[in-house]
């Protein structure tokens, strides 16, 4: 009996790109992937949730890469290192902290997280 077989729950991040993205969609999309994984990034010590953490981090970094605005792209990957400090990725959240271009940004990432700076 179909009726009762257990559907698979599918994350956003797991969700096919059909066409390009411009750069809004991409900051969009790379804000609901950090909101719907936030959860998974404090729960990452569990063995399932560290796997979402990474599936939805790879996702969200490789759809940053392809924004050409600088500033959107910086906000984004801000957005991530927030999600990369909640899982405490903090080797991931430097590195993606060392690429933000725009000095504004790079200062309010230092606020939420003096971590980085060091």
């Amino acid at each position: 009996m179909r009726w009762f077989a257990r559907k698979t729950r599918q994350d956003i991040w797991d969700e096919a790109i059909d066409a390009p993205l411009g750069d809004i969609e991409a900051a969009e999309r790379i804000r609901a992937i950090c909101d719907a994984a936030a959860a998974s990034a404090t729960g990452s010590a569990q063995p399932g949730q560290r796997e979402r953490y990474d599936r939805a981090a790879r996702v969200a970094m490789e759809i940053a890469m392809k924004m050409s605005d600088e500033l959107m792209r910086d906000d984004a990957v801000r957005r991530i290192v927030d999600l990369c400090m909640k899982a405490s990725d903090l080797k991931t959240a430097q590195i993606l902290f060392r690429a933000i271009q725009a000095g504004w940004v790079r200062e309010a990432v230092q606020r939420d997280h003096p971590a980085l700076a060091q």
